[in-house]
């Protein structure tokens, strides 16, 4: 996310991760773009957080931590740095709090207790302990994390302290969730590969090599070269665009069915494979439908959800999927 991870002076700089960092920041703009959209009703709900977007978003994550791996060894590899990365990691840890704060009034119910910024300065200390080991020894231990909250999850790591570590069996409701597992692993990855880049010379070639930036390339640099202030202004600006937007030209009613099958399917995705969550949403729905319960379900500020009627209705549509699952 920024390079404050990296003590290398500005012309020791290698320019190409500067833009790769930039294009990662372009991406996410994107990603929040279409986020805000989907919030104020110009698209249809929960677009962001299903197929292709869900994997976009992953990607972002993944390829920033990727870079922080990067930046730490580049920066801190012949010995850490402490004045200056204490200094950089407090901003960090101080950005990272700022939009807990923000996010706790603004979105009470998915605040971001543990986002990308915040994973970035717990994963950067972490990531001190794994500079002078060999890379194979970092990558195996990237994998491990990535795969650990397939094997160890449990209903222990569910209570509220403990969900930074990303092991809990319960679903996590926060708009940016990006815990020490499984993410700690593409920091490793990170890692492991400027560890052996630096082995074979590949920096080094890499700032020897006379090359002319193409336009594109020199906002992105600059962005990559500014990524925490660029990644903190970005959204809010971005929101506010929507939202004036809105006043001017309203998004169109929400239909109901639509709302309904994409909040469905996002809540049955969490535990269940797609096929079966299409399958029970458009049962549920049909059924909702038939029996005059949608709109009240949609509607209403009661847990309609607990009533005889709305239970018998999710019971019979589980058992006819799974039924119908096993036939095949």
């Amino acid at each position: 996310m920024t390079d404050a991870l990296s003590e290398r002076s500005p012309k020791q700089r290698l320019a190409l991760i500067d833009v790769a960092r930039g294009t990662a920041l372009l991406a996410m703009a994107i990603y929040h773009f279409t986020w805000d959209l989907e919030f104020f009703g110009y698209v249809s709900p929960g677009l962001t957080t299903e197929g292709g977007w869900k994997l976009f978003a992953r990607l972002i994550a993944g390829s920033f931590l990727f870079l922080v791996g990067i930046s730490l060894v580049l920066g801190h590899s012949n010995g850490i740095r402490w004045r200056s990365f204490g200094k950089r990691l407090l901003m960090i840890a101080a950005a990272a709090l700022a939009i807990t704060i923000a996010t706790r009034f603004a979105t009470p119910d998915r605040y971001i207790f543990f986002g990308i910024l915040h994973c970035i300065a717990a994963s950067s200390l972490l990531g001190l302990a794994f500079l002078r080991l060999p890379p194979i020894v970092t990558a195996i231990a990237g994998l491990a994390a990535m795969l650990a909250p397939y094997y160890l999850a449990s209903g222990f790591f569910s209570q509220n302290w403990l969900l930074w570590l990303g092991l809990s069996s319960e679903p996590v409701r926060s708009n940016d969730y990006v815990p020490i597992l499984p993410w700690f692993g593409p920091v490793l990855f990170g890692i492991a590969a400027a560890r052996a880049g630096q082995a074979f010379g590949l920096f080094a070639w890499i700032a020897s090599i006379d090359r002319r930036q193409i336009a594109v390339e020199k906002p992105l640099a600059f962005a990559g070269r500014h990524s925490l202030a660029v990644y903190l202004i970005h959204q809010p600006v971005l929101i506010g665009l929507v939202y004036l937007a809105s006043i001017a030209i309203p998004a169109p009613a929400a239909d109901p069915a639509a709302n309904f099958s994409a909040s469905c399917n996002s809540s049955c995705a969490s535990e269940n494979p797609a096929d079966f969550c299409n399958r029970f949403c458009e049962c549920t729905l049909g059924e909702l439908r038939n029996a005059g319960l949608l709109e009240t379900l949609l509607t209403s500020e009661a847990d309609v959800g607990l009533t005889p009627g709305v239970t018998e209705i999710v019971n019979a549509c589980t058992a006819s999927v799974l039924e119908g699952n096993r036939a095949e």
